[in-house]
């Protein structure tokens, strides 16, 4: 039988403090702190304190602007009150129509794209060469956010969800591919090397060594992304990459906080929806 062990015993007899072993046994033992020295402490303390008041006093801030943008903002929140879906009922179902169709395709194009990727940049399974190749393609996608990629391509193929179609699969190639690899290289050696035995081409080992053990993460990671695709559909469409987030951003230009709330509630109970499906999906792949 093995005897129980006491965290205190653990500690060295130098670093044994009298008065932590009493507020132990009473049961108001802390922590110690990260920075032993108490001045220290207390001067990086007065330090960021002091930078936060520097900051604030470097910042020209316009007060009655502010209180003029505290005013629109609560009129912004009390629309969510009075939603409009009807006045501008049309314009809402082509943006929603574009943000869907360029989520879809966005998502099963970048998934696609990304699954090759992935399996190159997997060090246990690619050449040296291909795992660097497809390790630099992933930062390159993951290097600047969706809005900055949207710009490029609006100004290469102009305004609509073509351009939002290109920036979201682009996006997902660096999100899917650097998961599922990662994925890969924790994966399980011994049903890899079981497959190998057996004389099996690279495909087959693949398809019966890897696959069955990324898989269920592989479709959860897939519908996330699609998750993320459609949020980010709304956020592309303010600079020109079409979808929902045109309509969005016209709303608000306008002021018409109404139609912008109804905007809003429609992503929201889009995003749940999604939220609630991919939850079942998960349960029903573990």
């Amino acid at each position: 039988m093995s005897a129980s062990i006491n965290p205190l015993a653990s500690t060295s007899a130098a670093h044994v403090d009298p008065v932590r072993i009493a507020a132990a046994k009473e049961g108001s033992w802390r922590p110690l702190p990260l920075i032993s020295n108490k001045k220290l402490r207390w001067g990086l303390n007065l330090a960021a304190l002091f930078y936060i008041v520097l900051v604030y006093f470097s910042v020209d801030i316009n007060w009655a602007r502010v209180a003029q943008g505290f005013d629109r903002g609560l009129n912004f929140v009390g629309s969510f009150f009075t939603p409009d879906f009807v006045t501008r009922g049309g314009e809402i179902a082509v943006g929603l129509r574009e943000s869907l169709t360029m989520t879809f395709v966005a998502t099963v194009i970048g998934i696609a794209l990304a699954i090759p990727v992935g399996l190159g940049a997997a060090r246990n399974i690619a050449p040296r060469s291909v795992y660097f190749f497809c390790r630099t393609l992933i930062a390159l996608s993951r290097t600047f956010q969706e809005i900055i990629i949207a710009i490029l391509f609006v100004a290469m193929f102009g305004f609509g969800p073509l351009a939002g179609v290109f920036t979201l699969a682009f996006a997902t190639i660096g999100f899917m591919a650097k998961l599922l690899a990662e994925d890969i290289e924790d994966a399980q050696n011994e049903p890899m090397e079981a497959i190998r035995a057996t004389g099996a081409s690279w495909l087959q080992w693949i398809n019966y060594a890897v696959q069955p053990q990324v898989m269920p993460r592989l479709i959860g990671l897939s519908l996330y992304r699609l998750d993320i695709n459609f949020r980010e559909s709304a956020v592309i469409g303010i600079v020109g990459a079409g979808g929902i987030g045109a309509t969005l951003n016209t709303s608000i230009n306008r002021y018409d906080y109404d139609t912008s709330a109804a905007v809003l509630l429609i992503i929201i109970a889009i995003v749940l929806m999604s939220e609630y499906l991919s939850g079942y999906v998960r349960k029903w792949t573990a």
